[in-house]
């Protein structure tokens, strides 16, 4: 992997980590509202794992916010 991409997943998992606890989501109960791990929710918030749009996209409804959202790195 490219310095670019691991720089892309930090940014993206840090953007779902500060909505999540915003919101007083634990990993657990982001995990069980987006159908997902909790391990899988801490790997993506790490910038460890290459989540499919589908698994960013099921994170940001259970976050209640827009995919273009989390997606937006200006």
């Amino acid at each position: 992997m490219i310095k670019k991409d691991i720089k892309l997943l930090k940014e993206l998992g840090l953007k779902i980590k500060v909505e999540r606890t915003k919101k007083g989501l634990s990993q657990e109960k982001l995990g069980e509202l987006a159908s997902l791990s909790r391990p899988t929710i801490g790997l993506i918030e790490r910038g460890e794992s290459e989540p499919s749009i589908v698994k960013v996209a099921q994170i940001a409804d259970a976050l209640n916010i827009k995919l273009c959202d989390l997606l937006d790195f200006e």
